[in-house]
């Protein structure tokens, strides 16, 4: 039991500063950042009381990290995306929440929602930083273009557009991989 309890203290120093990194990229409050941080080290804690077996832990500890990020944001804002709405095959709209399977609709369905968040993921690391900054922002911390224009010495019309952009390029990356998901999911 001692041997366990050291070899997850050496994990977590070992780890730690990445994984504060990993989260802060895509949390912006320091307090919120420390809890995410805690609940996956927390998870690793019970995955080795539980003696699961874990064969790359680096790689378990950030898919951890990724799945706690992602469910403090649905805790957060239930609403994501409310602005970036696409048009379905019949016309009507859709927002970009509404892309993502129900995880309720069985294993596949979750599969499929995990591979889109993963690519929601890479498509927000693809945008230019400004995008980025004034997307997450604005739609995933709910601030205001205001508060943001304040803080940033950026006005207003010019985040408009950072974030028009940052839309319009996760609709089309977005919208391509989910239509690519979907064929898969037919093909079966």
């Amino acid at each position: 039991m001692a041997e366990q309890d050291h070899q997850i203290s050496d994990i977590v120093v070992r780890e730690r500063s990445r994984l504060r990194n990993f989260i802060r990229r895509r949390v912006r409050d320091e307090a919120d950042v420390e809890d995410l941080l805690q609940e996956v080290f927390y998870e690793l804690v019970e995955a080795n009381r539980l003696l699961m077996p874990i064969e790359h832990v680096t790689g378990w500890l950030f898919r951890v990290a990724r799945n706690r990020v992602t469910d403090w944001f649905r805790k957060k804002k239930p609403e994501l995306f409310s602005d970036a709405a696409v048009e379905d095959e019949y016309g009507e709209l859709l927002r970009m929440e509404d892309l993502f399977p129900s995880p309720d609709l069985g294993p596949e369905a979750g599969y499929v929602r995990n591979l889109l968040l993963d690519e929601l993921e890479e498509a927000l690391d693809e945008l230019p930083e400004a995008q980025r900054d004034v997307f997450i922002a604005h739609e995933l911390e709910g601030r205001s273009f205001k508060e943001l224009s304040l803080a940033s010495r950026v006005s207003v019309n010019t985040l408009l557009a950072r974030k028009r952009y940052a839309v319009l390029f996760l609709r089309e990356r977005l919208q391509r991989a989910y239509d690519e998901f979907s064929e898969l999911i037919k093909r079966k």
